[in-house]
């Protein structure tokens, strides 16, 4: 479900016709070999590709309108070898319509100060090209990103891959389509938002169903496909029966690998990649979907509850930002206030993604207390531990806003034998007072998505490509 389709990055080097065909010469020698170096670097999930020394404005004009129009295309990196005027770059960067990174790097690591002469500064002009490649990007207003240091920096490497994901974030939210079983929570503000702006904003498609749209789906699972499933579980999960009586466990937990069945084919049908579910809305269901949704977020999928379109479009975006790696839907639940211990206790009333997960999930079914329907069986597991980043979409009216805090997830340090959800905690930065003080100043919602893979600057790359406002509290 993860899969996007393949991508590539161009690498383009800027450069003028006044040097002659020999300084051109290493220009492209020097070229192929940084871009094969990073590629030979293991660093990088998507290809480089090394396009041209672009001369003119022609060719860059050329360049960028066919980096608009390839599918393929993530993001153009630029790298200025010699100084490349930056006139001449006027007429491409404003027909640029996909992310752009400035590589201000040079060949050569060290200045040979044995021999260097003009015909050496004369070819090797990246200081001086930088920045005039600089100045027009900012007027331009381009929102670029600049990685400064030299290209075999495992620095530098790092930089410029997290800046990838960020850009195959950008690319990728053009396609991502929520669809909606039900509405919105009664009652409830923080989940409403504008669908058409988020539409023109971010390229999000944001779809309303029935409830009964998907019931006629989940009807049509047979007795062979949820055997199937079931099998299938038992492989990745621990089975905790518990005091039911195993035919009653077995019931209630084919019944949500019914649901997650009649979820993907109706998802696959109409190409979503990211949904909501209301337990205000079951009319037709036996139970809330838990597992159900937890299996598919397994498989890329994004998700929020309670009709929140923003979150689960989020969660599909960051998803594919960390290629799915411990990254999902989360809600803060209740604070724990020991002094010199302060924490937050993430979870949701089931759906917590088991990407999130540090042990092997079990399933467990258990009442859940609201929706009036059956107990529901969900994935039950403690989260993972490290650094990490909570991010929230808001509506505020006039304008949307996103707030990333940086967090450090921790491991529970004794058991919840009675909580029958799995749990994710972590500290806020730059402590628990000044984080959740600035978190709830700033309009922060309660559900979130978490990730241990993303950093905050990757968030940030990604806001500043959708020209989306935003707070970082850190």
């Amino acid at each position: 479900m993860l899969i996007t389709g393949k991508k590539e990055f161009w690498f383009v080097t800027g450069s003028q016709d006044l040097y002659g065909e020999d300084v051109l010469k290493v220009v492209q020698q020097d070229s192929e070999a940084i871009v094969k170096g990073l590629n030979d670097s293991g660093k990088f999930s998507y290809p480089l590709q090394f396009k041209a020394v672009v001369k003119t404005a022609d060719e860059i004009k050329a360049m960028m309108k066919e980096a608009n129009y390839r599918d393929d295309v993530a993001g153009v990196i630029t790298w200025m070898h010699t100084f490349s005027p930056s006139k001449m770059w006027i007429p491409g960067l404003k027909l640029l319509q996909k992310p752009l990174l400035h590589l201000a790097t040079q060949f050569n690591r060290e200045i040979p100060w044995d021999t260097i002469d003009m015909d050496y500064m004369n070819t090797h002009q990246s200081a001086h090209g930088d920045r005039e490649h600089g100045f027009i990007t900012a007027r331009l207003k381009m929102n670029n990103k600049v990685v400064v240091g030299h290209w075999q920096s495992e620095r530098v490497q790092t930089e410029v891959a997290e800046w990838m994901a960020s850009a195959i974030g950008y690319v990728e939210s053009q396609n991502i389509r929520v669809a909606r079983f039900g509405d919105n929570m009664r009652n409830v503000a923080v989940t409403e938002g504008d669908k058409v702006e988020a539409a023109i904003q971010f390229g999000w498609t944001v779809d309303y169903f029935g409830i009964g749209d998907l019931v006629a789906d989940i009807n049509q699972v047979t007795d062979e496909e949820i055997a199937a499933a079931y099998e299938d579980l038992q492989q990745a999960a621990d089975l905790e029966v518990g005091d039911h009586d195993p035919i009653y466990f077995q019931e209630h937990v084919e019944e949500q690998l019914k649901i997650e069945i009649g979820l993907r084919r109706f998802l696959e049908r109409g190409n979503y990649n990211a949904f909501t579910t209301n337990f205000e809305d079951l009319h037709g269901m036996k139970q809330l979907p838990g597992l159900a949704v937890q299996r598919l977020n397994a498989e890329g999928y994004g998700f929020a509850g309670e009709g929140d379109w923003k979150t689960a479009a989020l969660d599909r975006l960051m998803k594919v930002m960390a290629e799915n790696d411990r990254t999902g839907f989360m809600e803060d639940y209740t604070y724990h206030l020991v002094e010199g211990k302060e924490v937050i206790l993430g979870s949701h009333m089931l759906e917590v993604d088991p990407t999130l997960a540090a042990n092997k999930p079990k399933v467990v079914v258990q009442p859940l207390g609201i929706g009036d329907r059956e107990d529901p069986a969900r994935f039950v597991f403690d989260g993972v531990a490290g650094e990490a980043v909570v991010v929230s979409m808001l509506d505020l009216g006039t304008h949307y806003r996103l707030l990333i805090n940086a967090v450090t997830a921790v491991t529970p340090d004794v058991p919840a034998p009675a909580l029958p959800v799995a749990r994710v905690i972590w500290e806020p930065k730059p402590n628990f007072y000044d984080g959740v003080k600035a978190w709830i100043e700033a309009g922060g919602g309660h559900h979130t998505v978490l990730s241990l893979a993303l950093t905050v600057d990757q968030i940030v790359d990604w806001a500043k490509m959708v020209n989306l406002e935003y707070v970082v509290i850190q």
